[in-house]
This record gives C-alpha cells, sequence and structure tokens, in this order.
C-alpha cells in the first residue's frame, strides 16, 4: 500500500481532489495517510478531519532555521511511513532532507505550462497575472517531479486551459484549476500508486545513466 502525504499551505481545493479521488477507489494500492499544513487554522486542515485523514502543522515559524523544519517535516513523514509526497498549494520550499530522503517521490502542481511563469517568486495568483500581462491565449497546469530546482523536475502530466478575452487573474486561476490541476493531480498520484510512474522514473535513470557512458 502506498501511503501518501499531502503538504498545503491554504484552502486545500486540490487536497480535495485528491480526497475525492481516493474516496472513489481511483488510487490503487494508495491510501491518503497524512496532510501537514504549513500553519495552523488553514481550510485544509477542516477538509482532512471530514474525510478521517490524520493531520498535523509543522510551521515554519516555530523552529529557528530552515534545516530544523526541514528535519522536523522529514521526521513526521517518516513517523507516519510515507511513500509519496504531494505538495499542493504548499508555500515553503522543500530542504535537501526531505529533497532526498524522497528523491522521485514527491511531486508537485504548478498552475502553468512549465516552463512558463514557474521558478521563484511564481505561485497563487501571481502566476495569472503574470500570463494575463504576457497575453498568452493558452495556459494550464503541470505535475512534474519536485528536485532542487524550484519547478525545474521531470514533467509528468501537463493539461492546457483556454484564457478568455475578459478574464481576471481569480476567473483565470478557478478555470485552471477546475479543468486542470484537479484533474492531472489526481491522475499522477494513481499513476504512480499503481506502479506505472515509479517504473517510468527508473527506466529514464537508466536511460541517463547509459546515454552518460557513451
Amino acid at each position: 500500500m502506498v501511503r501518501i502525504a499531502v503538504l498545503c499551505s491554504g484552502g486545500g481545493t486540490n487536497l480535495q481532489a485528491l480526497i475525492d479521488a481516493w474516496q472513489a477507489c481511483m488510487f490503487e494500492n494508495g491510501e491518503l495517510a497524512l496532510v501537514v499544513a504549513s500553519r495552523p487554522g488553514v481550510f485544509a486542515l477542516e477538509r482532512a478531519a471530514k474525510a478521517d485523514v490524520t493531520s498535523v502543522v509543522v510551521s515554519r515559524k516555530d523552529f529557528a532555521n530552515a534545516d530544523e523544519y526541514d528535519a522536523a517535516l522529514l521526521e513526521q513523514l517518516s513517523a507516519h511511513n510515507i511513500d509519496l509526497v504531494v505538495t499542493a498549494g504548499f508555500l515553503s520550499i522543500l530542504g535537501a532532507k526531505v529533497l532526498t530522503a524522497y528523491e522521485d517521490r514527491i511531486i508537485n502542481v504548478h498552475p502553468s505550462l512549465i516552463p512558463s511563469f514557474c521558478g521563484h517568486g511564481f505561485y497563487g495568483l501571481r502566476v495569472h497575472e503574470a500570463a494575463l500581462e504576457y497575453g498568452v491565449k493558452v495556459t494550464g497546469a503541470t505535475v512534474h517531479i519536485v528536485n532542487h530546482v524550484v519547478d525545474g523536475g521531470r514533467i509528468l502530466l501537463q493539461k492546457a486551459v483556454e484564457v478568455l478575452p475578459d478574464d481576471t487573474p481569480e476567473t483565470l486561476q478557478h478555470r485552471v484549476m477546475e479543468q486542470a490541476e484537479w484533474d492531472i493531480l489526481p491522475k499522477a498520484v494513481a499513476m504512480f500508486c499503481s506502479q506505472k510512474l515509479k517504473e517510468e522514473i527508473a527506466g529514464q535513470a537508466r536511460n541517463d545513466e547509459f546515454g552518460g557512458r557513451r
């Protein structure tokens, strides 16, 4: 059984998409085992409680530095025997300890078609503000592996969404969530739980190694 942790910082709309998929038995051999919130009082915690999913708060301000925060986060993931970590609206950057311990086992959903409008400073409404300012006609969402480069990990799934002439950052944000994020994030988790994603990652690693030897 693949034990899944979801890391959130706010309302947890993507968490709800994962809860709905889990309750619909979409995750073969997968269990939504833990929700980690980066601050107390966020609605994501209420969503977890309603779904009877264990939740904890690991707040950055409770720790003297990023290394201590990283260690505390890793302690919670280890204590709950987590196999897959999903960052969904999680506004804290994961440190080296977590990234190393869960290499190729952390996935994130980003509200644009990477490599557009991504990297440091691009989160939440800022992504959609940038898309509208640039004047793109199509945007979307991306699920990718999390590594040491912000939004730089291997792309797993993408889905395009039309930008309408009268869009505001808020309307565009909602359409991207509804039409793309809530669709491809559960699909990526289901891929991991069914072994397909893990096999693809292992195969890519072998190809990279072979290529490096040539």
